[in-house]
Formats: C-alpha cells, structure tokens, sequence
C-alpha cells in the first residue's frame, strides 16, 4: 500500500514538470503527506491545472460521508473487477503529484521506515482515480482521490509486498490522462516503477505521526 508521501518542491517547479498552473495559488511543501489530507493532483478533464482534493477516495453515489468507506489505495490488478473503481478507470484518472513516499519493512525488531524516491530526485505522478461527493445539505462539492498500487519492483520486495504505480515520465502521464484510449491502455501502464532508478533508505520513527510534518521527517539514520 502507499500511506505516506512528499511533495517538497517549489510550485513553480511543480508547474514546469507537468506543465500545469496551480488553481487555488501557491502551496507549502509536505514533508509527510497523509489521508485526510487535502494535497495536489491533476485531473484527466483539466490536465493544465493543478488542484486540491481529500487523500481518501469518496465515491460520488455514497449517501454518509462520515460513514463511508475512504480507500486511499486501489489495487491495479483488480480495478476493473470492481464496479466503482472500473467506471473511475474509464471517466475519472489523476495525477497524483509527488518526489517521494513512505513504507515501513517489518522484521521481528519491529517496524523500519523507509523513503523511497528516484535516483535523480526529481518529482513524479503516482497513478491515480478520482471522485467528487456532492453534500446536498450545504451544496459543497469535495473532490477526493486514491493511489493505485501494484506489485514491488526488486527494490521494494525486500521492504513492502506492495508499491504505489509511480508513471514513468511525461509520455506515460499524458497517456493517463488521455480520454481517447480506453481502460485496457490504460491498465498496461499500471506496472511496477523500474528498480534500478529508485533508491531508498531507512529514516526515523518520526514519519509515524502525521503531525510531524518537517524535512527532519526525510533525514536518514
């Protein structure tokens, strides 16, 4: 799975690498991104613009939003299997924006966490879906999202079953994006990130609250 990310670049940065404009102005860097939170994506009906939604994917037909289900993670390999992550896969794909993320390795000393970034440290787009819950009482729309996952690359076997689909450069996120294709295209870029341009290293225990949110949070031990 994929709890905890960055996003620690400039906006203007961020602006130049997907070629978009942020919507809602300047944003801060996230040093430990977490559900709930609202944080920058790009949608496939407004690839220019970079926007704001809930990490916590809230379908559009769920009547409570208290109650309701909130996936922060969708498996790649199940996604047409299930009726509303199917329909999100052909009408509604995101960018979900990105420089690294969080996984802790379990051993029987307990839990190690992780960073795991590219080699050249640049940002990237984790592939994403995307909904928008109408609240009828207040008339107010919120957009939220989920991380698609897939299975570990060599890397990320020794630390997790499990990773986030990080899209391999600007052509695979057009594609993504792209409304012309349909879902069988799009699932083909659902694939493991290739090992030999990640790296990771171990950080420290910080990273297990949300509240701590500094570059502190980043720094190896």
């Amino acid at each position: 799975m994929c709890g905890r990310y960055t996003l620690t670049p400039p906006p203007s940065i961020l602006e130049d690498r997907f070629d978009a404009a942020f919507a809602a102005g300047l944003t801060d860097p996230t040093y430990n991104a977490a559900p709930s939170q609202t944080l920058p994506i790009i949608l496939n009906t407004d690839p220019g613009r970079i926007q704001l939604a809930r990490w916590g994917l809230v379908p559009g037909w769920v009547k409570d939003l208290k109650a309701a289900p909130k996936p922060i993670n969708a498996r790649a390999e199940t996604l047409t299997e299930k009726p509303s992550f199917r329909t999100l896969l052909q009408r509604k794909r995101a960018l979900v924006l990105a420089d690294s993320f969080y996984e802790w390795q379990a051993s029987t000393h307990g839990k190690t966490p992780y960073r795991i970034l590219l080699k050249d440290e640049q940002p990237f787009a984790f592939a994403g879906l995307w909904d928008e819950w109408l609240d009828r009482q207040t008339g107010e729309v919120v957009p939220s999202f989920t991380i698609v996952t897939t299975e570990p690359n060599e890397l990320m076997a020794s630390i997790h079953n499990r990773m986030p689909v990080i899209l391999p450069g600007r052509d695979a996120e057009l594609a993504w994006l792209d409304d012309t294709t349909g879902p069988a295209e799009h699932q083909q870029l659902l694939q493991p990130y290739p090992a030999d341009g990640m790296q990771a290293y171990a950080i420290s225990t910080l990273v297990n609250s949300p509240a701590h949110n500094s570059p502190e949070v980043m720094a190896p031990v």
